[in-house]
């Protein structure tokens, strides 16, 4: 991806993107679907590249000065994302995130240099919003990427995610489907894909939980990163053609089953991702070519009810 980097201390961000399109086979149902495998950026989520599209624009564009301090809220991708861009373009990085995301997101942040602040999320992600806003007001040297409103973060989708998905496909997506934090994936991929193909079929996923897009309260959910109680801007005018509802159980069974039929040891939005691709997948006629996202991996979540459980390590006696 094209980001301007100097020399081999910026090198990590050349490996931003281009991941491949995995089929998946489904024999139960007989389909197959196609996964973007996002969890093989360099700090394993797709939020790797809104974060490098967005800081290196600030400092190509003379945003980001020596003494700057980046500041964001995040579920936690975007944080450890932002904290490994900031660390390798040389800047400090504060990170406001829910003291209900998992303990494995906050150790990789802290991992990379940056400094973690945690809230009780009273209103989901409006509640951090405000505290960066706050702290931006308060001091000049802060930095905000927005990545909740910034455009930028759905035009490199459009720019680049949509585009390596019709190269993969060939131009023959017919259907796009993905849950939405900041909404910028959801944005930027369905306008990439409908200027190469305007019939194609765009569905937002959303927790059965909290289902805002069909005028539910938002409620708790096991579904870390979507749906955070707070209805992002970049999904102001997006144009999608339906929305389904995913329940946190039947999300965490289909990550437990991609692990082990699949071998994909990716994170609990990407089982969510591929239960309402199968359900489009099913509604659409054989052949169609249904696309989604496999956000991040599982090596995040040890913490979480995907792991609860678990059989653990069994003792070899001889």
């Amino acid at each position: 991806m094209p980001f301007t980097t100097d020399g081999d201390r910026h090198a990590i961000l050349g490996l931003i993107g281009n991941t491949p399109l995995v089929p998946l086979f489904f024999p139960e149902e007989g389909l197959t679907i196609h996964g973007k495998a996002e969890f093989l950026n360099p700090t394993g989520s797709i939020k790797d590249r809104m974060a490098a599209c967005i800081l290196c624009d600030a400092r190509d564009r003379g945003l980001l000065h020596d003494d700057s301090i980046i500041v964001e809220c995040t579920s936690g991708n975007s944080g450890i994302a932002l904290a490994m861009v900031g660390a390798v373009l040389g800047h400090r990085v504060r990170i406001l995130m829910s003291d209900t995301a998992s303990v494995e997101r906050r150790h990789l942040i802290g991992h990379f240099g940056a400094e973690l602040v945690l809230f009780r999320a009273d209103r989901g992600y409006a509640t951090g919003i405000e505290m960066t806003e706050r702290m931006a007001a308060d001091d000049p040297r802060v930095f905000l990427p927005r990545q909740f409103a910034n455009p930028l973060n759905a035009e490199d989708h459009r720019l680049h995610t949509a585009r390596e998905i019709l190269e993969q496909t060939a131009g023959t997506v017919d259907a796009f489907v993905s849950g939405y934090g900041t909404g910028g994936t959801l944005n930027g991929v369905a306008r990439g894909l409908r200027e190469a193909r305007p019939g194609v079929r765009i569905v937002a996923m959303e927790p059965a939980e909290a289902a805002m897009l069909q005028g539910e309260a938002p409620c708790c959910h096991s579904i870390e990163g979507v749906a955070g109680g707070y209805m992002p801007p970049l999904l102001e005018g997006v144009s999608i053609d339906a929305a389904e509802k995913v329940s946190s159980v039947d999300a965490l069974a289909m990550t437990r089953r991609l692990a082990r039929e699949h071998g994909l040891l990716v994170g609990t939005s990407s089982g969510a991702n591929v239960v309402a691709a199968l359900r489009v997948a099913r509604s659409l006629p054989a052949g169609s070519r249904v696309v989604t996202i496999l956000c991040d991996g599982a090596e995040r979540y040890f913490s979480t009810r995907l792991f609860a459980n678990e059989p653990g390590a069994h003792r070899v006696t001889r």
